[in-house]
C-alpha cells in the first residue's frame, strides 16, 4: 500500500533525535491516536532513532503515514550503514547491550507497535522498520 504522507529526516546529532520525537508526535497527533497509544510511538522512535546515531553512527528515518481504507498507521523506517548486528535474536533479548544503555531499545520498541521487522548485515547497516495503527 503506497503511502499517504512520508518524510524523510536525517539521524545525525542529538538534536536530529529530538526532531524525530517531535515530528513523530505531530503525526500521531494529527492521525488520532490517543494519549497512550502516542506515548508508544513517541518512545518506540527516540530509541530506534536513539540507537541509530548511537550504534549506527548515524542513518535516516522515513516516516511515512498509510491507510488500508479501515485504519491508518505510522511506519518509521531506521536505516544506518554501520556495524550492523551479528546476532539479530540476541539484540532483541531485555538486557542485552553493546553499549552503555538498559539492553531495552529493540526489545522495548518491539512491544510499543503493532508490527517489528528488523534486517541487519554485519558491515553494512541495520534497517528497523515499525508501524503503529489506530
Amino acid at each position: 500500500m503506497p503511502p499517504v504522507k512520508a518524510e524523510s529526516i536525517p539521524i545525525a546529532s542529538d538534536n536530529d533525535v529530538v526532531q524525530v520525537r517531535k515530528v513523530v508526535r505531530t503525526w500521531a497527533v494529527d492521525l488520532g491516536f490517543g494519549l497512550v497509544d502516542q506515548t508508544k510511538t513517541i518512545t518506540a522512535a527516540s530509541e530506534l532513532a536513539r540507537n541509530t546515531l548511537v550504534y549506527g553512527g548515524g542513518g535516516t528515518v522515513l516516516l511515512e503515514v498509510l491507510s488500508d481504507g479501515r485504519r491508518k498507521g505510522l511506519r518509521m523506517t531506521f536505516e544506518d550503514h554501520g556495524p550492523g548486528i551479528p546476532d539479530i535474536e540476541l539484540a532483541l533479548r531485555d538486557g542485552y547491550t553493546t553499549g552503555h544503555g538498559m539492553g531495552l531499545g529493540l526489545s522495548g520498541s518491539r512491544r510499543l507497535v503493532n508490527e517489528f521487522e528488523i534486517t541487519s548485515r554485519v558491515g553494512e547497516g541495520t534497517r528497523v522498520a515499525i508501524t503503529k495503527w489506530k
